[in-house]
Formats: C-alpha cells, sequence, structure tokens
C-alpha cells in the first residue's frame, strides 16, 4: 500500500463534513496522523461530526483524533496547536478549510446592499481570518519539524464574481495572504499554497441539488447559472489533491500560487473516487 505520508502530523480546520473531510480521509489515506478540528459533536440539519471523521481516518489506515473547536474563538484555536505541541511536538501540514457555508447559503446572490453586515464578519472570520490565526499557531510547530506545508482552501471566486461580494474578497484576501506569507516563510523551508476546488459534492450541495428534466442533479446559484452536481468534484478529489500537494518534494516550487484542484489532478495525474477526472469548467 502506498502510504506517501505515514509518520507526517497534519491538522485539517472545518473536517466534519464536507470539504475538509474529504481532505482528511485522503491524509489518513496516505498514512498522516489528522488532527480534525470542526463543532459538530452530534448530527444536525446536515451529517456529519468530528468523531466520525477522526474514525474513518484511523479506519483509512492513518491515526484520526477529533478536537472540538469553535473558530471563532481564538482560545479554542490556541488549545488545538497547544494539544498538537503536547503530543507531538512538530507539525507538517496545516489545511485551512473552515468557513461558514451553511450562513453564506441564505445570501448567495444578494448584492452588498442588500446583506445584512453580519455576512461581512461571518465570511470574513470564518475562513480568512480564521486561516490566519491557525497560520499563526501552526508555524511555530512547523519550524519545529524542519519545515512543512500550509494549505489555504480559496476559490476562483478570488479573481472572479462567485456567489456575493464578502464572499470574493475573502478569498481575494485569503490569496493574497498565501503569496504574502510565503516570502516570508522562504527561508524556513515552509511552503504556502491555496487550491481552488470546484463545484464539489458537500452534504450541503446534495441537499439543495434538485433532478432536472434529463435526469441529472444540478444546483443553480443565483446570478451565476446552473451548474451540473453529477459532474462535479468530490471531496475525496479534493483531498487527493492536497496530499499529492503535500507528498511532493518540489512543492516549494509552487509556494505562493494559487492553483485549481483540476490543474492538480493534470500535474500528478489524479482522478476522482468514481475514477473521473472532474471537469475544469465546473468552477464557482
Amino acid at each position: 500500500m502506498n502510504r506517501p505520508l505515514f509518520g507526517k502530523i497534519a491538522v485539517v480546520t472545518g473536517a466534519s463534513r464536507g470539504v475538509g473531510k474529504g481532505i482528511a480521509l485522503e491524509l489518513g489515506a496516505a498514512g498522516a496522523t489528522v488532527y480534525v478540528t470542526g463543532r459538530s459533536v452530534a448530527a444536525g440539519s446536515l451529517p456529519g461530526t468530528v468523531s466520525e471523521t477522526a474514525d474513518q481516518v484511523t479506519a483509512l489506515g492513518g491515526k484520526g483524533i477529533a478536537l472540538v473547536c469553535d473558530h471563532h474563538s481564538d482560545e479554542q484555536v490556541a488549545h488545538v496547536f497547544e494539544r498538537v505541541r503536547h503530543d507531538t511536538g512538530r507539525l507538517d501540514l496545516l489545511v485551512n478549510n473552515v468557513f461558514s457555508s451553511p450562513d453564506l447559503g441564505a445570501w448567495l446572490g444578494k448584492p452588498f446592499w442588500e446583506l445584512p453586515l453580519a455576512a461581512w464578519d461571518q465570511v470574513l472570520d470564518i475562513g480568512t481570518r480564521s486561516h490566519y490565526v491557525a497560520s499563526v499557531h501552526a508555524v511555530p510547530l512547523l519550524f519545529a519539524g524542519g519545515g512543512g506545508l500550509i494549505v489555504n482552501i480559496s476559490s476562483a471566486g478570488a479573481r472572479q464574481y462567485s456567489h456575493n461580494t464578502p464572499y470574493g474578497v475573502g478569498k481575494a484576501a485569503l490569496d493574497k495572504m498565501t503569496a504574502d506569507m510565503a516570502v516570508e516563510l522562504r527561508s524556513r523551508d515552509v511552503s504556502v499554497v491555496s487550491v481552488w476546488p470546484g463545484l464539489v459534492r458537500t452534504e450541503l450541495v446534495d441537499a439543495a441539488a434538485r433532478r432536472a428534466g434529463h435526469g441529472r442533479s444540478e444546483i443553480e446559484l443565483p446570478g451565476e447559472g446552473r451548474f451540473d452536481v453529477d459532474a462535479a468534484e468530490s471531496p475525496r478529489f479534493v483531498g487527493r489533491a492536497v496530499t499529492a500537494l503535500a507528498a511532493d518534494p518540489a512543492v516549494r516550487d509552487h509556494s505562493g500560487t494559487a492553483v485549481s484542484t483540476s490543474d492538480l489532478a493534470h500535474r500528478y495525474g489524479l482522478t476522482d473516487v468514481d475514477g473521473a477526472a472532474p471537469s475544469a469548467t465546473n468552477q464557482t
């Protein structure tokens, strides 16, 4: 069995479900010890908890450790990395994924003047700011391990209109943060890369999808059009892209850049869990 990340220590934020869960599972399948964070300790309107993700990481051959964390709380985030320091004394990979997707749903396609001011805070706090805070705590542990990788889960919305103004601003800021952190970390052998998934078949997307007349599932995003959910990436495809980056000895060459999962699939020869190569045009 190919386990390119055996012995590596990773933290994946927001991994109860969705993209974060898919990343955690693929890191586990590659042999990593994965600390998974999230608020969900019991299934609610959407399935998934941090404990379930951690258990599945272990079942796939890694070691999953669930850490309940509300990323609104700097103190709780600090406790996550203190736990990693206590357990291992180092870190190899941080995946900043946590995002307030359920909250974003009610604001899709609305112009900024119709949004509550809270939308700005929610999208940029549980997203851009939470990624910054986690990185601040992670970097000393990455130094202790001799270097490593920070992956920021971003979006093509950093460069084109997507969802609403706060969303695009948050993703553009995140990609700028990736670029600037990479400059400051270059001499310490820590790479920073933004990864852009396409449309992903998360639990939230599946719940919102409907059957079209041609028998395929699709989702309509206000102001952006209809997207083929059946052709979307699985969360584990995003995980395969992140895993390939983490296992690449030349990842430093890509530090400071933003790259799509479809580009990573081409670079590393990746396919989704069903053997398909998701379309580069299904971007959100």
